[in-house]
């Protein structure tokens, strides 16, 4: 079992910055691959940023340019830093997790929430 715990979560001006962090625990030493996803009030919930095990990175566009997911392997930990941000935002930022388990399954993990509130 792989545990998820978020913070960073918080209230900014538009245009401002916050940093989450994501810290798993547990039987971690498999996890080949983490990311943010968030969901808005009466939205799907959608992946953000995603990083692989080599450090691949990937994003959704409406933050490319915008979010920076890196970790630190050492402390089991993932960031999304996001910059610029924006009304839009505003969500509910989840971390998840994904340990392989077998040929072609996995086990998911996901995070209780941070909330992510931008004002204007």
């Amino acid at each position: 079992q792989v545990q998820l715990v978020e913070s960073g979560g918080g209230l900014v001006q538009a245009g401002g910055s916050l940093r989450l962090s994501c810290t798993a625990s547990g039987d971690t030493f498999s996890i080949n691959a983490m990311a943010w996803h968030r969901q808005a009030p009466g939205q799907q919930r959608e992946l953000v940023a995603h990083i692989t095990s080599d450090g691949t990175t990937t994003y959704t566009d409406s933050v490319k340019g915008r979010f920076t997911i890196s970790r630190d392997i050492a402390k089991n930990t993932v960031y999304l830093q996001m910059n610029s941000l924006k009304l839009e935002d505003t969500a509910v930022y989840y971390c998840y997790a994904r340990q392989p388990v077998g040929t072609g399954i996995s086990r998911y993990y996901w995070g209780q929430g941070t909330q992510v509130t931008v004002s204007s």
